[in-house]
């Protein structure tokens, strides 16, 4: 239970400041649609605080990754009570597969940022691109911890390797679980 409400906690603290800039795209969405020009227009004519805001954002994301991953860490180590011995062999395989599982979510923190910041409007061909995107991540995900389970059942046998699938995949579904609650519907304004 310990685990449970710890989980939940990183979650509900954590995750909806990477989600932060959304607020800001449902502001942006009440306002009546500009015209393609117009918006590239915009974004050439950006300001230096805009640009400043977009670098803080991005830093700021960065952080709160750098700590769930800390966070994930933790619960993973708690959770799998290895032996010194199993540690040793667990803990590179899981290191590989975080640093794999990093540059994957690099792509979908992507795609988060351009469904943000277009939810509002966005064309048909641009809605099946974002959610074609976000299909491909998750089959990614998917493999990755498939691949890993592997290797993890291969250093320490069947049942941690099923005890590490279990509990990652669990934790990701709260991640998961987070940031979809937090996403505005495509196509409807807020």
């Amino acid at each position: 239970m310990k685990l449970v409400k710890r989980i939940a906690l990183a979650t509900l603290l954590v995750l909806p400041m990477l989600i932060a800039p959304l607020g800001r795209a449902q502001t942006q969405s009440q306002q009546p649609a500009a015209k393609p020009a117009a918006k590239t227009a915009a974004k050439a004519a950006s300001s230096p605080e805009a640009d400043a805001r977009a670098k803080n954002t991005d830093a700021y994301i960065a952080l709160m990754r750098r700590d769930i991953r800390q966070e994930k860490a933790e619960i993973m180590g708690a959770t799998m009570a290895l032996s010194a011995q199993d540690a040793e062999k667990f803990w590179p395989i899981y290191s590989e597969y975080d640093a794999a599982l990093a540059k994957l979510n690099d792509q979908r923190v992507a795609n988060i940022k351009e469904y943000a910041a277009n939810y509002g409007t966005l064309t048909d061909d641009e809605a099946d691109k974002l959610i074609r995107e976000s299909v491909s991540y998750q089959r990614q995900r998917m493999d990755l911890l498939g691949k890993t389970y592997e290797k993890v059942k291969e250093a320490l046998g069947g049942v941690t390797a099923a005890r590490f699938a279990m509990v990652e995949h669990q934790i990701l579904m709260l991640i998961d679980l987070q940031i979809v609650s937090s996403l505005p519907v495509a196509g409807q304004r807020m």
